[in-house]
């Protein structure tokens, strides 16, 4: 396994990137309301990204082509789904995954949002993915195994009463929207083996919250991930680079 380490000029360019989503999902979550399309929102992300220079990166990626700028997850989609026509409805959970290339380097982030009012079980399901995504951040230091950062995010999601996605994980990021390493949100084999964290590392950490089950089943679409438990998840998303031996937060607002 190969992960790259990136000098003080390619973190900035990475940063640049990642600014741009980070201003992308401000923009774009101050539209989520009742009556709003998932299609209006992707329209207004790439139009916004490529008013500032960019490129909605995931159009396009992928076997089979994913169709949309950005992914749109309602409910019980988790992760990768795709937008369409049809309005939100006050109680919805939205998770908005922006991905963009900005002079050739690419930015990923993603966050999970109300519709209006929803329930306190959805508040607290959104919470577990926003809260385990900091809590791990803020452990996360130069020398750190990253089976290590999977078992700290295996824990917390836990221990709040939920368990994580399977079959998916974070990822390094730079010159392509998703390299080396994979970050599990659990843990295979033992913590203290495979690669560590160092200085340079550029990657996305990603909790996925299921309920009930983390077994994950794909939706007719060909691209939306569901639990197979068919109950409501989350997901939150930072790029983050390590620097000064600790994580910097590259797509924060």
């Amino acid at each position: 396994m190969s992960i790259a380490l990136r000098d003080k000029k390619e973190i900035a360019a990475l940063r640049a990137a990642n600014q741009l989503v980070a201003k992308t999902l401000e923009r774009v979550g101050a539209l989520v309301k009742a009556g709003v399309t998932t299609n209006e929102l992707a329209q207004e992300a790439e139009r916004f990204i490529a008013a500032n220079g960019g490129r909605a990166s995931f159009k396009g990626l992928y076997d089979p082509p994913f169709p949309g700028a950005i992914c749109t997850s309602k409910n019980e989609v988790i992760i990768h789904g795709v937008p369409d026509d049809t309005p939100l409805k006050e109680g919805d959970i939205i998770g908005l995954d922006i991905g963009v290339e900005l002079n050739g380097w690419y930015g990923d982030a993603a966050v999970t949002l109300p519709v209006g009012a929803i329930s306190q079980s959805d508040q607290k399901l959104i919470d577990c993915a926003k809260d385990t995504l900091y809590e791990a951040i803020g452990l996360i230091k130069d020398g750190m195994r990253f089976k290590e950062l999977s078992a700290i995010l295996e824990e917390a999601i836990v221990s709040r009463g939920y368990v994580p996605l399977r079959g998916y994980c974070g990822h390094g990021l730079g010159r392509k929207p998703h390299e080396e390493p994979q970050i599990l949100n659990y843990v295979e084999g033992k913590p203290k083996q495979g690669p560590k964290i160092k200085e340079g590392m550029v990657f996305c950490v990603e909790p996925m919250i299921c309920q009930k089950s983390g077994k994950h089943k794909t939706l007719a679409d060909r691209w939306s991930v569901a639990s197979e438990d068919g109950l409501n998840g989350s997901h939150y998303e930072h790029a983050l680079a390590i620097v000064g031996g600790k994580a910097e937060i590259l797509s924060a607002a």
